[in-house]
């Protein structure tokens, strides 16, 4: 392959649409291979726009914005890292030669949990939990009745846990409709009702194809609360037949997917049944661990994946990764980090979000290591950090002065503000 030099009339550029966390790491590792980035999203100083060679800020639902700003840029290949995107203007950057990763129907399918479940299960016969769509609450009173309770009740369209919700028993249904309406990240005009799979664990397998091959990385465990990942670890020690019918599942759902890139294959094991859950058509946050355990970590073989180029990489080590997430909102959030996570087997990666609320990812702790201590170690590790906002802390800190008497010292801190 050749590769070129950024910001020149000929160069190689990823468009990333949506420039989180995952995205900033996407970044970095196209940047090593001379490639222009040019990040997307819907709010100014995302993590990707602090490393990309330009940013835009639009909204990503909006289709006249989103082809502007493909038509002005050109971009050579076109990656969509979040749900919230506008595929009608992804088939149209389509029809006029641009080229989406994994492909637009791709992205279509997967934002949508009615699209990729009807997909999975009635196409291509996957196994799957039993499921119901509705519309109404008098559909969803009836959906439950039908599955049973425990069920899992969802927005067709959202992500990371967002408007999710455990329904043990009638009662709690109201809950559940109002919770899917009011946090889902894309339209809650419709929602999934499914069966609640008593499994014994559940894995991603990110599964990475080109034209020319598929390979998987080493299953990954981890932990969910409220549908959101707080941990991570790799490799999930599993029974090789029951690895090998996952591998399967990702090989099918992959293929039939179609293009090119790396999947977060989401699955629940009960014994040696594997349930397909869901897929995402680029890096999976549960796969942040890579980056320690791994020679070419899930981002960086998502940029060898795009750009056709062999997928080969080794397993190093096992290791754990560590959510951490605010504890208020913040319009100036600051991390105060203990030296003990800077350890010689762990290390944390900050993300850099402009600001925050509760419960929102700002960093991740990773730990290298046998796996049950890379992940007793990173538990420990995250309660070594904690969040506040900056400009609440100096208020207080002034009207505590100034509350004193310290007269100096409240003009000092006046003084910091200003700088």
């Amino acid at each position: 392959m050749t590769f070129t030099t950024p910001l020149k009339h000929n160069s190689i550029k990823f468009m990333l649409l949506g420039s989180g966390e995952l995205g900033k790491e996407v970044a970095i590792e196209a940047q090593r291979l001379g490639i222009e980035v040019i990040a997307v999203d819907k709010y100014p100083n995302a993590p990707a726009h602090q490393v990309a060679h330009k940013s835009y800020v639009i909204d990503m639902r909006n289709k006249e914005q989103l082809l502007e700003v493909i038509l002005r840029e050109k971009p050579t290949y076109i990656l969509p890292e979040i749900e919230a995107i506008n595929t009608e203007a992804l088939f149209e950057a389509e029809k006029l030669g641009y080229r989406v990763i994994p492909n637009a129907d791709a992205v279509s399918k997967t934002m949508n949990r009615k699209n990729i479940r009807k997909f999975a299960a009635e196409e291509l016969g996957l196994k799957t939990s039993a499921y119901r769509f509705v519309k109404t609450f008098e559909e969803l009173q009836e959906a439950a009745k039908e599955i049973g309770y425990p069920c899992v009740v969802k927005p067709v369209m959202s992500s990371s846990g967002y408007g999710q919700s455990v329904v043990k028993s009638e009662e709690e249904l109201q809950d559940a409709w109002q919770k899917a309406q009011s946090e889902a990240r894309g339209d809650a005009s419709e929602l999934i009702v499914e069966e609640f799979v008593d499994f014994d664990y559940e894995i991603t397998l990110l599964t990475a194809r080109t034209e020319k091959e598929t390979i998987f990385c080493e299953p990954i465990g981890h932990e969910q609360k409220d549908g959101d990942y707080i941990f991570s670890w790799q490799p999930m020690q599993m029974d090789k037949k029951v690895k090998e019918k996952a591998q399967e599942i990702a090989k099918k759902i992959t293929d039939g997917l179609g293009g090119r890139g790396v999947f977060g294959v989401e699955l629940f094991i009960k014994g040696d049944l594997v349930y397909f859950s869901e897929v995402s058509p680029r890096p999976h946050d549960t796969g942040m661990v890579t980056l320690i355990t791994q020679s070419q970590s899930e981002f960086a073989l998502h940029v060898r994946a795009v750009l056709g180029l062999p997928l080969g990489f080794k397993h190093i080590s096992g290791g754990a990764s560590a959510a951490y997430k605010a504890q208020s909102k913040s319009f100036n959030p600051v991390l105060e980090v203990e030296d003990e996570v800077f350890g010689k087997e762990s290390f944390i990666r900050i993300f850099g979000k402009p600001h925050s609320h509760k419960g929102r990812r700002l960093a991740v702790v990773l730990v290298m290591g046998e796996v049950n201590y890379a992940l007793k170690r990173a538990k420990e590790l995250i309660g070594k950090i904690r969040d506040y906002d900056y400009n609440q802390r100096v208020k207080e800190d002034i009207e505590s002065a100034h509350a004193e008497g310290e007269s100096c010292g409240f003009f000092k801190k006046l003084l910091g503000i200003f700088k």
